[in-house]
């Protein structure tokens, strides 16, 4: 059965997005903004490691707004030519019954997620990833992640979007990496047990 990883960047208050769906805090888009290229590249790799993403609307927009033409934009790096080919060649899979249509290497999905994911879990489709707070949230309560990867930026933005979901009981986490980036961000990678 496939591994079913959440990762995302997250504020040391544990927020993915501050107050308004604001990203500004985690250093923008590319590998010439802030925490730089080294953690640029991390995530890079994770989306060529990855065999299969599950999206929710709102980080499927935010993605699907900017990364299927990144590399045609003026002053694009080669990072970031490398991550947006990455990333449209990536199989996805995106939750939602408010969208009607998706490109990229994407399937829409519109009925249960939790479903879907178990499914997909089941057909072994390869190391597979979720993002979003809401869609992870259900696969969270549902016991379908197997690792969690938080990237760690060094701000406190005193609300917003939350990584961890409310939960109907405790998981138990084994620490089985750490890692520490420029400008003081920091990985931590655990696995359920």
């Amino acid at each position: 059965m496939p591994k079913l990883t959440f990762a995302m960047n997250v504020t040391v208050d544990g927020y993915i997005a501050a107050p308004g769906d604001d990203l500004g805090w985690s250093g923008g888009e590319g590998p010439d903004s802030s925490p730089g290229d080294e953690l640029f590249q991390w995530w890079s790799d994770r989306v060529a490691a990855t065999g299969l993403s599950l999206y929710g609307r709102k980080l499927w927009e935010e993605m699907s707004s900017h990364w299927p033409t990144a590399d045609e934009q003026p002053g694009a790096t080669p990072a970031v030519i490398e991550f947006a080919r990455r990333w449209r060649d990536m199989p996805k899979v995106v939750s939602s019954s408010t969208i009607d249509q998706v490109g990229w290497n994407t399937r829409l999905v519109t009925g249960d997620a939790v479903t879907e994911i178990t499914r997909l879990k089941a057909a072994d489709a390869g190391p597979m990833d979720v993002g979003g707070a809401t869609l992870a949230g259900a696969a969270m309560r549902a016991g379908l992640i197997d690792e969690y990867v938080l990237v760690t930026h060094p701000v406190l933005v005193g609300g917003g979007t939350p990584f961890f979901a409310a939960m109907d009981s405790w998981v138990n986490l084994r620490l089985v990496e750490t890692r520490t980036f420029p400008g003081g961000v920091v990985l931590t990678r655990y696995e359920t047990r």
